[in-house]
């Protein structure tokens, strides 16, 4: 996560974001935007690399005829959708939430929280190695943007506001996820995440 000194607020989606300059000697380093993997995930989780190869990103004609123009446009044109008119926002349901467009497993419903933004919020993702960080320039000031590892899908951003183990949000489109419920992991080809919910 990057620190820069120049604070601005930003409401919802944007969250509060504190932009910090960079201390001397490390400005080559903080100006250069490069995708950093997030490294914090469910213990006891392997990471996900050696299995990639089981997803595959459908073609853009594909894509656009199995997605709904919502969906669409969030994982492959960055967009957001509305903030508590979005599929999963309220889900309580017990299950994990994979990139629509690829299948690969992104979070867990033990590290959902009620965030009071209308959108999805975790704690954490899933695996080690399931979302890759870029830097967003996109609004005022500077926030963190989650992509899919895969499918380089626009999945939402993460903020440092998080409660309790991480301090971590990570604020997440509905558009850009599929949920499967925990009585369908090994039917759906997830079995090694059903000992979460066995515990």
């Amino acid at each position: 996560m990057k620190k820069w000194h120049l604070i601005t607020v930003l409401a919802g989606f944007a969250g509060l974001i504190v932009i910090v300059a960079p201390v001397s000697g490390e400005a080559d380093r903080e100006n250069t935007i490069e995708n950093a993997p997030v490294v914090v995930a469910q213990s006891n989780v392997p990471s996900w690399t050696g299995k990639h190869t089981n997803y595959v990103k459908p073609t853009k004609a594909e894509l656009k005829k199995r997605l709904s123009t919502l969906q669409y446009d969030v994982t492959q044109k960055d967009s957001t959708e509305r903030p508590f008119k979005n599929e999963y926002w309220d889900n309580k349901k017990e299950g994990i939430y994979v990139d629509i467009v690829s299948g690969e497993p992104l979070f867990s419903s033990k590290d959902k929280f009620k965030s009071g933004t209308g959108w999805p919020s975790f704690t954490r993702p899933i695996v080690t190695d399931a979302l890759v960080e870029k830097a967003d320039f996109s609004i005022f000031g500077i926030r963190t943007e989650l992509r899919s590892t895969l499918a380089d899908s626009h999945i939402g951003h993460v903020f440092e506001d998080g409660p309790a183990p991480t301090g971590l949000r990570y604020c997440i489109n509905s558009a850009s996820l599929n949920f499967i419920p925990k009585e369908m992991l090994a039917t759906e080809g997830y079995s090694e995440f059903e000992f979460i919910f066995n515990k």
